[in-house]
C-alpha cells in the first residue's frame, strides 16, 4: 500500500507557501485575491455573456487588407476565401474537441473521440455545400493517454477520412493537463456559391434534414442507436451539394448546437424573423432534446418558395419546419408562442 504525504497541514499554511512564490504585478489585486482565484474561490467576470457576444467584440477589432481574398470571415460555417483568377472559392473550419466538454474517456472511447473531432468539420463544408479537400489535426495528449488509446483515435479519425476522401496533410502534437485536439477541414466550392447563413429571404421556406434530439437522447441514455448517432455524426455532404447544385437553397448551416439557438443564428444573419412548428423528432427524443439537445449535424436550410425539396435525399428525411418572415430579426415563434434560444453556448451562465 502506497501512503501518500499531506499537501499541507492547513489552508494557512498552503497559502502561505503559494504566496511567497507569487510575484504580483502592480494593479492586479491583493495576493490573496490572485491566489483564491486561481483555485476557482473568487467569482471572476465572465469572459461574454454569449459566444455571439464575444464574436461582434472580437470581429470590431478584425482588419482585412483590401485585395486579401477574405469573401467571408468568422460567424459562419466555414470561412471563405477566393485566390485570385480562381474558379474556386476555399472554405476553411476548425474545431476544438475538449476532455470533460464535449467527451469524457470513460464513456467515449478513443476510436468515436477520433471519428468525432473530424466529423464536426465534414459537417460545416457540407452546410456550405463544399467539396472536403484536406484536413488538419493538433492533437495534446493528457498525462492518462496510453499508446493504445493514440492508435485508436487515428483510428477512428482516418477511417472516416478515407471514407470522405479527406486526407490528414499535417497537424501538431502536444501534451497538456486533459487531452484536446483541434481539427480543421480545409475545402472548395464554385466560385461565389457558397450556401451561407445570411442568403434568407422573407418568404423563404424552413426545411431539417433528419430527425433531431438523437444525439441529445443518446447522450442521456449511453446505448443503443441513439448512443451511436452522438458517437458517430454522419456529415451530411451529399445532400449539402445537393442543396447547393440541385435545390438553390438560399440559406445553409448545420445543427451544432440546438435548432432553437441555431435558427435564431440563421434568423440574425439573415436580418429575419422566423415561424416554425414542432420539428420531427428522433424516436423516443423528447422535445426539449429536438429543440435544444444539439449536436445532431443534421442540415438547417431554407428554400425559395416555389421550390419544394423531396421527402428524403438518399434515405434522409428533408421536413418543411415553417417559414421565414419580416420581424425583429432573430426572433423564432413555435406555434405561435416565442421560441427561446436555450441551445448550448459555451459562454451562457445560466
Amino acid at each position: 500500500m502506497v501512503k501518500y504525504t499531506k499537501v499541507a497541514k492547513s489552508e494557512r499554511e498552503l497559502l502561505e507557501r503559494d504566496r511567497r512564490r507569487v510575484r504580483v504585478p502592480p494593479g492586479a489585486g491583493s495576493e490573496r485575491e490572485l491566489l483564491e482565484r486561481d483555485r476557482g474561490r473568487v467569482r471572476v467576470p465572465p469572459v461574454a455573456k454569449s459566444e455571439r457576444e464575444l464574436l461582434e467584440r472580437v470581429r470590431r477589432r478584425i482588419w482585412v487588407p483590401p485585395g486579401a481574398g477574405l469573401v467571408l470571415g468568422m460567424g459562419d460555417d466555414c470561412a471563405v476565401f477566393r485566390p485570385r483568377g480562381a474558379a474556386a472559392d476555399l472554405l476553411f473550419t476548425t474545431d476544438m474537441l475538449i476532455e470533460d466538454t464535449h467527451f469524457t474517456r470513460h464513456t467515449h472511447t478513443a476510436a468515436e473521440v477520433g471519428w468525432k473531432a473530424l466529423a464536426r468539420g465534414l459537417s460545416d463544408i457540407a452546410a456550405m455545400g463544399g467539396e472536403p479537400r484536406f484536413c488538419l489535426l493538433s492533437l495534446a495528449v493528457a498525462p492518462w493517454t496510453d499508446a493504445r488509446w493514440v492508435d485508436g483515435f487515428f483510428g477512428g479519425f482516418l477511417r472516416l477520412a478515407r471514407r470522405e476522401r479527406t486526407p490528414l496533410a499535417g497537424g501538431d502534437l502536444a501534451h497538456g493537463a486533459r487531452l484536446l485536439c483541434d481539427v480543421v477541414v480545409a475545402g472548395e466550392v464554385p466560385r461565389g456559391q457558397a450556401l451561407r447563413r445570411d442568403g434568407a429571404r422573407a418568404g423563404d421556406a424552413i426545411y431539417v434534414s433528419g430527425r433531431l434530439g438523437g444525439s441529445a437522447l443518446g447522450l442521456a441514455e449511453r446505448r443503443g442507436r441513439a448512443w451511436r448517432k452522438h458517437t458517430h455524426p454522419e456529415p451530411r455532404l451529399a445532400l449539402g451539394r445537393f442543396l447547393r447544385t440541385r435545390l438553390h437553397a438560399t440559406a445553409a448551416m448545420d445543427l451544432s448546437d440546438g435548432l432553437s439557438l441555431d435558427l435564431q443564428r440563421m434568423c440574425l444573419a439573415s436580418g429575419l424573423a422566423a415561424e416554425i412548428a414542432a420539428p420531427p423528432r428522433y424516436p423516443g427524443a423528447t422535445l426539449a432534446q429536438a429543440l435544444d439537445g444539439g449536436e445532431d449535424y443534421e442540415l438547417l436550410f431554407t428554400l425559395p418558395p416555389r421550390v419544394r425539396a423531396p421527402r428524403s435525399f438518399e434515405g434522409v428525411s428533408l421536413t418543411r419546419i415553417g417559414t421565414m418572415r419580416q420581424g425583429r430579426p432573430g426572433r423564432v415563434e413555435m406555434d405561435g408562442a416565442p421560441l427561446v434560444p436555450r441551445g448550448y453556448d459555451h459562454f451562457r451562465r445560466l
